[in-house]
């Protein structure tokens, strides 16, 4: 283990170094800690007595402590490791746990730290891989929770909360809901991540009722939610998975069971993407299980949406097809005066869209085909996208290059302001796909139009997971 002196002459170099190269002074330092830790709910005492800190720290005649390692790391965008401050590790290690949280408060503190990882590009966090059995740890600490217990609001948190604060995270959240649907998990991820650390992390440890506390877990759990969705659209599965997690638990404590089910089919749709498709299946029937209280036809309908697309993945033909009859049947007696809004988007183009997904894969080019042209909604331009591509796919399966590779070129126009790892992702396919064909005149003649595409030259960077 690192004695004090070692750990001294580790970080003196490293911190002295990450303050300068921000060109910023002891006195700016100070601020920015103590900013980081009124987030906290604590407080630094006069700015003489941390300056005395920080010179000590820098000169290597001492190092932070748990308290106020912390806090430089944080004010500093580093990592403990950067920093050298290896005896802060097992805080870092805790950025790479994916426990489903066992309180709110974890939840408060797990996704603080998340947030704040995130923000300042922790890569051990940003590059980890998703994990199998978190998905049926928490799916299973869902399905058998108690009536959740209203948290008690932290003793040192003096920030009032009200309703207002909680329509405001809202619509903050729905702007840049739009802006990922348009541009991509790409375009804006960063922004919403530094709104969730900087402005809604301090109204989890405020004071609140116990009404207003519910609203606002709901609320902080879409708002994550949509940071997961990001985090996913970007390939940072991982991290993903971590807020997917994240927005579970949130959502358990707002006593919000219908946007739990949505959390876990969002996380069934992205083992999906990655291959997992036993455990995809699985979260999309916990999901439908765990809201059978409170269930609607299109929340029920998109779950068997998403157990279809798992099932189509791994071959099992005749479950897909009995999966997607049911999410159609559910589909004719919605009433959207039931609903929850966040969920209306899920209409008969966003099932077509689906199902044009699951022929695909389980080899029904023809229905594929006339399931993606009537999926194409005109006002979603990624899911358009996804849609169009399928398309593409569907008519080179059924032996059509030229029309495929026209297809994708209509695509590929369309995803021309598009930031998504996602997006590529299905290029790649569709470039595997189309490497059988050899030399073919289409295939030239498509190469060469697609070369100057931004997406097409992404798709070289992408490794299939399946």
């Amino acid at each position: 283990m690192m004695s004090q002196d070692q750990a001294a002459r580790s970080a003196v170099n490293e911190l002295r170094t990450a303050r300068k190269q921000l060109g910023w002074g002891q006195g700016r330092l100070i601020a920015e800690m103590r900013r980081a830790a009124s987030r906290k709910g604590d407080q630094l005492p006069g700015d003489e007595s941390v300056k005395r800190r920080i010179a000590s720290w820098e000169n290597g005649h001492s190092v932070p402590d748990d308290f106020y390692g912390p806090l430089e790391c944080e004010a500093l965008g580093k990592s403990s490791v950067e920093l050298g401050l290896g005896h802060l590790l097992a805080q870092d290690a805790q950025l790479l746990d994916v426990r489903y949280p066992p309180t709110p408060e974890d939840a408060f503190r797990s996704v603080d730290q998340l947030w704040r990882a995130d923000l300042h590009g922790y890569e051990p966090l940003l590059l980890s891989e998703a994990s199998q059995p978190a998905w049926s740890e928490a799916s299973l600490r869902w399905l058998v929770a108690p009536e959740p217990s209203f948290p008690v609001s932290s003793p040192k948190g003096t920030l009032r909360v009200g309703l207002a604060d909680v329509d405001a995270v809202k619509s903050t959240s729905d702007m840049f809901s739009e802006m990922d649907d348009r541009f991509g998990g790409d375009h804006g991820r960063q922004a919403v991540i530094q709104y969730l650390s900087r402005d809604v992390a301090p109204l989890l440890t405020g004071q609140y009722t116990e009404a207003v506390g519910r609203a606002l877990f709901s609320t902080v759990a879409e708002s994550t939610l949509l940071a997961a969705w990001m985090s996913y659209d970007t390939c940072h599965h991982g991290l993903a998975q971590r807020y997917f997690l994240q927005a579970l638990r949130l959502a358990q404590d707002g006593d919000d069971r219908r946007l739990a089910g949505s959390i876990l089919s969002a996380m069934s749709h992205q083992a999906t993407f990655i291959g997992n498709f036993t455990e995809a299946a699985t979260l999309a029937r916990a999901a439908r299980m765990g809201i059978a209280g409170v269930a609607t036809p299109t929340l029920m309908a998109q779950f068997y949406a998403m157990e279809a697309r798992a099932l189509a993945r791994s071959g099992d033909a005749r479950g897909c097809e009995t999966a997607l009859a049911e999410a159609a049947r559910l589909l004719e007696s919605v009433n959207n005066d039931d609903e929850p809004e966040w969920i209306t988007y899920f209409d008969q183009a966003e099932l077509a869209a689906e199902a044009a997904h699951c022929f695909r894969d389980i080899g029904k080019a023809q229905k594929a085909v006339s399931q993606a042209e009537n999926a194409m909604s005109g006002s979603h331009v990624r899911s358009d996208f996804f849609a169009t591509m399928v398309l593409a796919d569907a008519h080179l399966a059924a032996g059509d290059a030229e029309e495929a590779c026209n297809i994708a070129l209509d695509a590929l126009d369309m995803g021309t302001q598009l930031k998504s790892k996602r997006c590529a992702g299905y290029l790649a396919e569709f470039r595997e796909n189309l490497a059988q064909l050899g030399n073919a005149a289409p295939v030239r003649d498509f190469s060469g139009q697609a070369a100057e595409h931004r997406l097409w030259q992404d798709a070289r960077e992408v490794k299939l997971p399946y």
